[in-house]
């Protein structure tokens, strides 16, 4: 079972220098994203396996609301890479009032 944190745990461990993956669509992320994290569509996470394998310690995964994430964390995990989908998503994130950005550059 892949695991989950709640988006209080991602800023400590974002502090810490976790790794982020946004899985959502690009006009989502330009909407409101998490600072620091890189966007990898959903739908090309089995293309780049190999460049999201090359990182020490887990990859936490955000989307949404944390469905995407959860599937997205749970291929990862099954292809030998330590993922973290995280809670909530995004929506949790922007409703805990943390800061976030917009556009698409990260």
């Amino acid at each position: 079972m892949t695991t989950e944190i709640d988006v209080d745990r991602l800023v400590v461990v974002m502090a810490e220098g976790a790794r982020v993956i946004d899985v959502r669509e690009p006009d989502e992320y330009a909407e409101a994203h998490v600072p620091g994290v890189e966007l990898v569509p959903l739908g090309t996470v089995p293309d780049n396996v190999d460049r999201l394998a090359g990182h020490d310690g887990p990859l936490y995964v955000i989307c949404r609301s944390g469905a995407r994430s959860l599937r997205a964390a749970e291929y990862l995990e099954a292809n030998g890479i330590e993922a973290i989908s995280v809670a909530g998503g995004t929506m949790a994130w922007v409703e805990r009032g943390l800061d976030y950005e917009t556009g698409a550059d990260s």
